[in-house]
C-alpha cells in the first residue's frame, strides 16, 4: 500500500511531548500519530452514529414546525399537580436526572 506524507507544524514542547509518549508507547512518531488520530476517528464516529437518530428527529420536527400556524400568546394558567409532576419528570429526562434526583452515575 502507497503511503501518504501529511506535514504538520506544532511548537517545540508540543513535538517533544508526542516523541516521548510515542517512545513510551513504543511507537514512532509517526506511528503514534497516526494511532492517536484513528482512535479518534473511530470515537467520533461512534458518537455521530448514536446521535444520528436524535439529530434526524430533530430535523424533521423542525421542518414540520414551520408549517404549523402561529399559536397567540397563551394566557397564564396554573398546571395541575399531575401535570406540574410530568414537567418536572421530562426536565428530569432532559437534564439526566433519574428519578432518586441524582444524576446516573453519580452517587447520591
Amino acid at each position: 500500500m502507497a503511503k501518504t506524507r501529511i506535514s504538520i507544524s506544532l511548537d517545540q514542547a508540543q513535538a517533544e511531548r508526542i516523541r516521548q509518549h510515542a517512545e513510551r508507547s513504543g511507537m514512532d512518531v509517526s506511528a503514534y500519530l497516526v494511532h492517536a488520530a484513528t482512535r479518534q476517528m473511530a470515537e467520533s464516529d461512534a458518537i455521530e452514529e448514536q446521535f444520528a437518530g436524535v439529530d434526524a428527529l430533530i430535523v424533521r420536527a423542525e421542518r414540520e414546525a414551520v408549517d404549523l400556524p402561529e399559536e397567540p400568546a397563551a394566557a397564564s394558567v396554573e398546571l395541575t399537580e399531575q401535570e406540574r409532576c410530568e414537567v418536572e419528570e421530562a426536565l428530569g429526562l432532559v437534564h439526566g436526572r433519574d428519578r432518586q434526583s441524582r444524576r446516573p452515575g453519580h452517587a447520591a
